[in-house]
């Protein structure tokens, strides 16, 4: 388990978690919400060439396969498993509906399965949902070969109602190896968009360069 790289060189993470309920798909058919892609942050990282891992979950992958492949397109962008649908692997997790033990890994072995097909740079990173996680899930994934991630940054962005915060709370702990979490699931992130400019322009001015996760992670 891992929340970050080595401390030398100049290279951070940016990784966006794509979160996908069943709650979620129920808003989205009933009209509640419009999107949980958000095309904005693909738009500006591959307009300024930037690096960044995306955590999917399996039925986020299922409800934006064309985002999906345009994400495993990009050879500046990394695939990784953040679940099927992002239900909560301990208790207590954020009101998440919690898996039982016996079925986590066959969740994230499924969600593997539905990434696969779509190419691009494929990882064995995983994250947990809200970061939830304790001895006896790390021990249910330990066969799968997985590489559990955390990070040592986090925006803040779900349903963040101003941008300003996000680049502050980033801003203000990102260091080098750092692996900052956002969110590209636009309805319940709306201003991570908003907030991503000004944090490229803030590592910039601190020197700090955006690097695909696996990069990051074995820097130096």
């Amino acid at each position: 388990m891992v929340d970050h790289g080595p401390r030398t060189g100049a290279k951070v993470a940016l990784t966006f978690d794509a979160d996908m309920t069943d709650g979620m798909l129920a808003s989205l058919r009933a009209g509640r919400v419009k999107s949980y892609a958000n095309l904005r942050i693909l738009d500006l990282l591959e307009r300024e060439q930037v690096p960044a891992t995306f955590f999917l979950t399996g039925k986020w992958v299922k409800r934006y396969p064309d985002v999906t492949r345009r994400i495993a397109g990009n050879p500046r962008f990394e695939l990784a498993n953040h679940t099927y649908g992002h239900a909560a692997f301990t208790a207590d997790c954020y009101d998440l509906p919690r898996l039982p033990v016996d079925e986590l890994a066959g969740d994230v072995a499924k969600t593997f399965e539905v990434i696969a097909p779509y190419g691009g740079r494929q990882t064995r990173y995983f994250r947990f949902p809200g970061l939830c996680h304790d001895a006896a899930a790390l021990d249910a994934l330990a066969p799968l070969g997985v590489t559990v991630v955390d990070g040592d940054v986090v925006s803040g962005d779900p349903f963040a109602t101003a941008w300003k915060p996000l680049v502050r709370a980033v801003l203000d702990h990102v260091r080098p190896g750092s692996v900052v979490i956002m969110h590209v699931t636009e309805a319940n992130a709306a201003m991570t968009d908003e907030a991503l400019p000004h944090i490229l322009a803030g590592l910039r001015e601190r020197g700090l360069v955006p690097a695909p996760l696996s990069e990051v992670l074995t820097e130096g």
